[in-house]
This record gives structure tokens, sequence and C-alpha cells, in this order.
């Protein structure tokens, strides 16, 4: 069985993956903090206003943020503290209300955005999402999500099932990324801020420079590389590798070749946006949960 929020099949127990995936299940909300490592555009001097959300509907054998997507942390919120969560960062003075991983919360956090707005909030919302979403929950966020920080991962459906367990998050992902363009239009500024558009978020991973390439041109050729911002990342590190002895090929960061590689594609096909250095691949720039 298939919720309406991503096309992973949770079965039908979704009470008893709470936290990790599931329609309707108690939103659980891992770390609020002032998060100042986000894309500059999104995090102007105060910083973004995160919220990281517990669970998520990939299996990333890499993921940084393990403890949060496998549910292993937070505390369960109502929509009403959500909204004042969202509320008290503006107070800090947030640039924005970063929502990360959100989706099969969506009910839920759809319910608080709307209660913040009409309490004061003025501040863009950020979806940041892996991508592996459905058209329907895009569509459900239209007056809702001002910004999407989406991931586009692999382009390869073999690569998605080795390492995130989704071997249709390449067609599931572009279908996403094109509802999502649709509904905001081109990238739109405030006095150098985003205000309204797509963060389209790529993670060169090792070994895998082709598929960058591959991922790049299928955005390109969907919606257009001026119709989104670019944030092509360099900063993979095995220092989260789950299992590493399964893959050996993940046991080293990326060679500057293999950035370049992607970057030079990326220069090709037009995209604008944020060329990460790799200095960036540390466990430093990791919230601690």
């Amino acid at each position: 069985m298939s919720c309406t929020l991503c096309p992973r099949k949770c079965g039908v127990d979704r009470d008893a993956r709470r936290g990790v995936c599931g329609e309707g299940a108690a939103m659980r909300v891992a770390k609020i903090m002032l998060h100042r490592w986000e894309e500059p555009c999104i995090c102007g001097e105060g910083g973004a206003g995160a919220i990281f959300f517990s669970g998520c509907s990939l299996r990333c054998v890499y993921c940084q943020n393990a403890a949060v997507s496998r549910g292993e942390v937070g505390e369960e919120y109502s929509p009403a503290a959500l909204a004042e969560a969202m509320l008290g960062l503006q107070a800090q003075g947030a640039d924005c209300v970063d929502l990360v991983t959100p989706t099969h919360f969506a009910d839920g956090v759809i319910e608080a955005v709307n209660l913040a707005n009409q309490n004061g909030l003025r501040r863009p919302v950020v979806w940041n999402t892996s991508g592996y979403e459905t058209v329907d929950a895009v569509d459900r966020l239209g007056g809702v999500a001002d910004i999407y920080l989406t991931d586009f991962k692999y382009a390869s459906p073999d690569l998605a099932a080795r390492y995130s367990a989704a071997p249709d998050y390449p067609s599931v992902a572009l279908a996403a990324l094109k509802a999502m363009v649709a509904q905001t239009g081109a990238p739109r500024y405030e006095n150098g801020l985003l205000r309204r558009g797509v963060i389209l978020r790529h993670l060169v991973l090792p070994g895998a420079w082709r598929d960058s390439v591959e991922v790049l041109r299928l955005a390109a050729d969907a919606v257009g590389a001026e119709n989104v911002v670019l944030s092509l990342m360099a900063q993979y590190t095995p220092d989260f590798l789950r299992e590493p002895e399964k893959y050996p090929e993940l046991c080293r960061r990326i060679t500057t070749y293999e950035y370049n590689k992607a970057a030079e594609e990326a220069e090709k096909l037009g995209f604008s946006g944020y060329f990460q250095e790799r200095e960036a691949a540390s466990s430093d720039y990791t919230p601690i949960f």
C-alpha cells in the first residue's frame, strides 16, 4: 500500500512506523535551530530557521542524519506547538522557516504553517525534501511552500536501489521537480534573498560522476536550467556510511576530477547557483542531534 505522500510501500501498519514514515502519524521533531549552513539565498544574516523532522521515506546508506532519518530521536509536536516554534524562529531573526524532511507529516505541517501565518509568520516557508514524493503531495502544498529545496539524487534506477532502496526514485523525483517548478515559477528574489522558487540540490558521489551529469541533463531538459537555483554539492564523506564492507566504492571522498566533471556539465547546460568547495566534505558541518 502506498500513501499519497511518497511512493514508498509502507504496508498497512503505519502506526508501527511512526516517526519513520506514515500518513497521519503524529509529528516528531528531532531538532529546532538557526541553521547557518544552508544555501546563502535562504540563510541571509539570520540563518535558516530549521525544523528537522524525524523519519524519511528513503534509506540512504550514507545518510549524514541517520539518527533522524530512521526515527531514532525526536519529540512529538501538535500543529499548534509547531506553529509556535515557527514564530519563535522568526523572533530569533531567522530569514526563513526551513522544514527539513517534512513530507511524511504533510497534513500536520500544512495545518501548522496555516496557523503560523494567521498569527504573524512573515518568513518564506522552505520545503526541504529528498525529492521522493508524489505530485499529489506537491499539489497539496500550493499556498504553503514558498520555496522548494529539493534533491535530485540519481538518474540511474540501479544506483537509487543500491544506495536508497528506491529504484523508482529517478522517475518520481523528476515528476515532483516538474510539479514544483510549475507551482512556483522561476526564482524570485527580494534584497538578495530567495522568496519563491526551487533550489535543486545534487550530491556528487564517489565513482558516480557520469550519473551526476545525467541528473543535470534530465533536470535541464525537464524544467530549464534557468528555472532553478542549482546547489551542486561536494560534501560527501564516508564518515556516516553504514555497513562500509557492503559499499567499498563509497569508502572515500570524491576527487576533484569527479566534481569538476559535474560542474563543467552544469555550466554547459546553463545552471547558476552554488558550487561547493571540497573542504565541506567533513562531519563538522552536520548538526548534532
